[in-house]
Order: structure tokens, then sequence, then C-alpha cells
């Protein structure tokens, strides 16, 4: 597979210690620290990243560490 086009969370500060970067991967959502990009990724399915993100919007999951 070819490297994905990144891009940070909506959420993410520019002075943030916690932030995501996300890439569509194929049928796959692709997740990775944007403090350490050459770390290996993580994959989700695009229904899982869905509702993990909904569930956040919604506020039933913080998104603070």
């Amino acid at each position: 597979m070819s490297e994905p086009k990144w891009r940070k969370s909506s959420y993410s500060e520019a002075s943030a210690n916690a932030c995501i970067e996300i890439a569509t991967a194929g049928p796959l959502i692709a997740l990775r620290d944007s403090k350490q990009p050459e770390l290996p990724w993580a994959t989700v399915s695009r229904r899982a990243w869905a509702e993990f993100a909904g569930a956040v919007g919604s506020g039933l999951l913080r998104t603070e560490a």
C-alpha cells in the first residue's frame, strides 16, 4: 500500500500534546501519532471510525487525556 495522505484532526491545536492524523487507506481509515509519524500506524474500518467520531462529537467520549 502506498503512503496515505495524512491530515491532522480538526480537534488538534498547534500546542496540543495529544493529537492524531488520519488518512484514507483503501476501505480503511489509518491513524497515527502526529508527533511520531515514523512509528507504525493503525487502521480501523470506516464504520468503526464513524461510530467513534460520532461518540466523541456527541460528548459520549471525552477527548482529553
